[in-house]
């Protein structure tokens, strides 16, 4: 870990990477169609930053703009045996968001008009061993969701592929391969595994031996992770209920001008809120002498402070299981998909969350926390967008009615749900991805 640690300082000196803000007037290649309409690029690919308006029966209408990006992107990590041990292939990635210079991102992070080279930049390393021009075999393999609140039914292919044992992968410059263990122990850091990393890590089946675990969480952990062994909802019970949520769902979400939206304003520099709350959309300009384009512009969505996302986790016999939330999202492509027991995407949402558990996520210290780390949200698309992932043991007895759009469920369960797209919004797969390190 610590030639880890001085190769990716050495990564970061070698590089020279600068964010700008800018004003949109100063955007290379993006303008506002009619002066007062979506934001869009010239080629009229990567994405565009549209209106949104939100109806739901018995609350007042929603006007929000939203990152519209339809392409499928490729999120894939590419897994190699040495000496008997799996190593995963990690890149030192700078994103114009990230609130670091470098974080460890799969390794192919591409959308579609980055691989298939719109920008006329430079090749995608590895990308063949995710579309079958090189002998692979796969993982996992499964389309999911980005941010809802802020995608408007965006979604990624993610990927986990081995290499065959005889093949000499070469070794490029910021890239370098790193068992699991040395991955799980990253995680624990802030700010250093990057979303799109958490998101494909989820998806990988989790490992742990319960005999072996140090205390009474790790063996109910390595318990939790058998989908079949003392869940308190059967998967098919689980299945039925979240299919009712889902059928239940009445959120309806239109797209509008960017320039009609209600209670948004526009100036030169940022499109915000007329009460600064939330959220709002900056442009930046970007050099960074290791990406397929050295430099470039782009629009970004700004949350204000930061977020919270945790996981109340509880043991019933002898078995761990977490408390999940139905989520309806303006930007799901199915409506509803389950999330932490608590989800804030910026520090004006944690003051208006009436979620009836956000009083029991402990504060940083408490013995209750399992996990806790600050990690980035995608900085392809999000500035400065960092939120506080929480694992911690429930307080007090098992209350004897949740909430409707609540369930606890076992790790197994949510992993068995992750072979399937549409079903665990990133946030809880960050979580997932936490949750499998401990123990």
């Amino acid at each position: 870990m610590d030639e880890f640690d001085a190769w990716l300082a050495e990564r970061a000196a070698a590089h020279d990477f600068t964010v700008d803000r800018i004003p949109f007037a100063g955007l290379r290649g993006w303008y506002f169609e009619n002066d007062i309409g979506n934001l869009v690029h010239d080629s009229g690919r990567f994405f565009s930053v549209e209106g949104l308006s939100l109806r739901s029966p018995g609350s007042a209408d929603r006007f929000q703009p939203i990152i519209n990006q339809p392409e499928v992107g490729i999120l894939g990590i590419l897994v190699k045996e040495f000496d008997g041990v799996l190593h995963f292939l990690m890149q030192a990635k700078m994103e114009p968001g990230n609130p670091v210079p470098l974080m460890l991102s799969p390794t192919v992070q591409a959308t579609r008009s980055n691989y298939t080279q719109v920008h006329r930049g430079s090749r995608v390393r590895y990308l063949e061993y995710f579309t079958g021009r090189r002998p692979a075999r796969v993982i996992a393999d499964v389309l999911q969701s980005e941010h809802g609140d802020w995608f408007y039914r965006k979604r990624n292919r993610n990927m986990l592929v081995e290499a065959d044992a005889g093949d000499d992968v070469p070794l490029a410059d910021d890239f370098c391969w790193l068992t699991l263990g040395q991955i799980n122990a990253l995680l624990a850091r802030d700010n250093v595994i990057n979303m799109d990393s958490r998101t494909v890590l989820a998806c990988l089946p989790p490992v742990g031996e319960g005999a072996e675990a140090a205390d009474r969480f790790g063996r109910s952990l390595a318990a939790s992770r058998d989908p079949g062994a003392g869940a308190v909802s059967t998967m098919t019970e689980l299945l039925s209920w979240f299919t009712g949520l889902r059928t239940d769902c009445r959120l309806d979400a239109g797209r509008l001008p960017l320039g009609a939206l209600p209670g948004w304003q526009r100036d030169d520099k940022e499109i915000s809120r007329d009460d600064g709350r939330r959220f709002r959309v900056v442009a930046v300009d970007v050099r960074a002498d290791n990406r397929e384009v050295a430099s470039w512009s782009q629009p970004l969505i700004e949350p204000i402070g930061t977020g919270l996302s945790a996981f109340l986790v509880r043991e019933f016999d002898g078995v761990l299981h977490v408390l999940v939330r139905a989520r309806a999202e303006v930007g799901f492509l199915d409506g509803v998909e389950l999330g932490p027991t608590v989800q804030c995407m910026s520090a004006c949402e944690r003051e208006e969350e009436t979620s009836p558990f956000l009083d029991r996520i402990p504060a940083p210290g408490s013995p209750r926390i399992r996990y806790e780390a600050f990690h980035a949200e995608e900085g392809g698309r999000f500035l400065n967008a960092v939120g506080r992932y929480v694992i911690a043991e429930a307080d007090g007895p098992a209350p004897d009615a949740l909430p409707p759009d609540h369930a606890w469920v076992t790790v197994g369960q949510l992993t068995a749900l992750l072979r399937h797209s549409n079903y665990v919004n990133v946030q809880a797969r960050t979580l997932v991805a936490c949750l499998n390190s401990l123990g």
